[in-house]
């Protein structure tokens, strides 16, 4: 091997690694970062926690790097939003992509918003170097798309944190929702189509709205 040359993990140690990184993730969304211990995660993998340690410095190393695959995940529909696309589908599409991941993922979530509710003592680098430039440029394509009459006068930023807090409590507040609307599948097939049809209603333009 070249001297300074990065020798690549194996797939046992990819293997663990992804084992770690899913045990956190399962900890972390029921305990919390503070609550959350190297003992419970190393349990939660079926390892030892020095075998733990070999693979992560420790709680904090693992707390970063699950948030940063989240981060990854989290962002991926914003992303997709298509310039070249009819305005009005891209968003709604965005909308469903997310109500989606809130179905799938709610314990990814919830772990999410724990780090922002702590103040992102861990996240703020990266929603400084990757979530704002992202969020940045979808709101200068929304208003785009606005000035140009193809969907109805809105503030951009305040839609996206409007669709951000609307699709995300269907995960954050999952095991309320389980109670109140206890028929799931229905309930997931209500909920879409009520978001779809609220964000449908703002976005049309006056003249081409039914």
């Amino acid at each position: 091997m070249a001297d300074g040359a990065v020798k690549k993990p194996s797939r046992i140690q990819l293997r663990n690694r992804k084992k770690i990184m899913t045990a956190a993730l399962e900890v972390f969304s029921q305990h919390g970062y503070r609550g959350a211990t190297l003992d419970q995660i190393a349990e939660a993998a079926g390892m030892s926690k020095p075998n733990l340690i070999y693979y992560f410095d420790g709680k904090e190393a693992i707390h970063v790097a699950v948030l940063n695959a989240l981060m990854d995940e989290w962002l991926a529909p914003l992303a997709e939003m298509d310039p070249d696309g009819d305005p009005l589908q891209e968003i709604l599409g965005y909308i469903r992509r997310k109500m989606e991941m809130s179905r799938k993922y709610p314990r990814e979530s919830r772990l999410f918003a724990n780090e922002i509710l702590q103040g992102a003592p861990r996240m703020a680098p990266h929603l400084e170097s990757t979530l704002k430039p992202l969020f940045e440029e979808k709101c200068a394509l929304i208003e785009g798309w606005a000035a140009d009459g193809r969907l109805a006068q809105t503030d951009a930023r305040q839609l996206v944190l409007s669709i951000w807090a609307i699709t995300q409590h269907y995960a954050d507040f999952e095991a309320q929702i389980r109670v109140l609307v206890p028929d799931e599948s229905g309930g997931w097939a209500d909920a879409n189509a009520h978001v779809e049809q609220l964000f449908r209603k703002l976005l049309t333009p006056a003249e081409t709205s039914d």
